[in-house]
């Protein structure tokens, strides 16, 4: 499955730890959607701040920070990682609950994102984040994640093969104006195969987490399932 074509506008290369580092990830999404309300710096640090400040009494004893990845983090971190462990993270879900028109979607062809809802069980990686330079790596990430304020910052308890971790997840953020609920079938598939916007398609960001968490040996059957009837919507043979 390929991305969409260039389209003027479009963020070259996508969102790069360079893109991050230049800020121009915001720069591009001023530009293109001025109606989107953004965080500032001070805004996305005071946040992060937050959050260290109260870590669980296991985060004590971790060189740096985990992080959880189930989506995008899990093929494009885009911050220097030195561990990396299979997660089993119980109490949440993985699903397409944000309907987006910036990002991989436009007002002329919202795209899907996913996030981490209430209910069941979700598998990933956890990704360890050193101590050093934590401040800056993790400013990086909260400029990826939190820059639209789609996602909370919450420390959650992963499972991994070593024993269990503190890490820190961006779940849904329920009362963002961008939160879709549950879809059907039907319009989720639509949208996942029509979106695309300022750093690509909905259907190549469906196609890699589903390609990395199979090379994780994570058989997602629901999101393979989307994936083999967006292919078909976009006439791609498998």
């Amino acid at each position: 499955m390929t991305d969409s074509p260039p389209e003027p506008g479009r963020l070259a290369g996508g969102i790069t730890r360079n893109a991050l580092q230049r800020d121009a990830v915001r720069e591009a999404m001023r530009a293109r959607h001025p109606d989107v309300p953004l965080l500032e710096d001070d805004e996305l640090r005071a946040s992060m701040q937050g959050l260290l400040a109260h870590p669980p009494v296991a985060a004590d004893d971790v060189d740096g920070v985990w992080l959880f990845g189930y989506g995008s983090l899990l093929w494009n971190p885009c911050v220097e990682v030195v561990e990396r462990r299979a997660a089993h993270l119980h109490g949440y879900h993985r699903d397409f609950r944000l309907r987006l028109t910036y990002g991989r979607g436009s007002p002329d062809a919202p795209g899907l994102m996913l996030g981490l809802v209430p209910g069941g069980s979700c598998k990933g990686v956890a990704l360890r984040v050193p101590g050093r330079h934590l401040q800056r790596e993790l400013l990086l990430v909260w400029r990826r994640e939190m820059l639209t304020g789609v996602y909370e910052p919450r420390w959650i308890r992963l499972r991994t093969p070593t024993g269990p971790v503190p890490a820190i997840a961006f779940v849904v953020n329920p009362r963002h104006r961008c939160y879709c609920g549950s879809l059907d079938e039907r319009t989720t598939v639509e949208l996942l195969a029509t979106g695309h916007g300022l750093i690509g398609s909905a259907a190549d960001y469906l196609e890699k987490t589903v390609a990395h968490l199979d090379e994780q040996g994570i058989h997602d059957r629901r999101l393979r399932r989307l994936r083999a009837r967006v292919a078909a919507r976009r006439g791609i043979r498998p």
